[in-house]
């Protein structure tokens, strides 16, 4: 089984993890919370660690397909023989959904036995303002 290191960041700050070739996530197609008036005040603040802010971005319609889709990716280069693959999942603050989609990515490669470490890199960086204010 692979080594996977799953790297989860924020565009906004301009300081993607280094790599070569890295599986790319692109979630900022999910559900935001600072962009959504209905759940600012009680989700920015938290992380994606937490499982209100999970619940909520997951339930964002084609959440399931992206993991499906990071998955497959991952396991293909796995099976092509890679011992070390780099995962870069990323939304524009990497606080809420590409935290989420890191974690929940982590749980199901772990499950399919590689063996997985996930950083965050800018979890506890300052939120940046909304790019879809409401």
């Amino acid at each position: 089984m692979a080594s996977i290191l799953i790297s989860s960041y924020g565009t906004g700050h301009n300081d993607p993890p280094p790599a070569a070739a890295p599986v790319m996530v692109d979630t900022t197609t999910l559900h935001n919370p600072p962009d959504d008036p209905a759940v600012r005040a009680t989700l920015t603040q938290l992380t994606g660690l937490h499982p209100d802010v999970a619940a909520y971005v997951l339930a964002t319609p084609g959440a399931h397909g992206l993991l499906d889709s990071a998955l497959a990716d991952t396991e293909r280069r796995a099976e092509r023989g890679e011992q070390r693959i780099e995962v870069h999942v990323h939304c524009y603050g990497g606080r809420h959904r590409s935290v989420v989609i890191a974690e929940t990515l982590a749980i199901a490669l772990h499950a399919h036995g590689h063996h997985v470490d996930v950083t965050h890199r800018h979890i506890d960086r300052r939120i940046l303002p909304s790019q879809n204010p409401a």
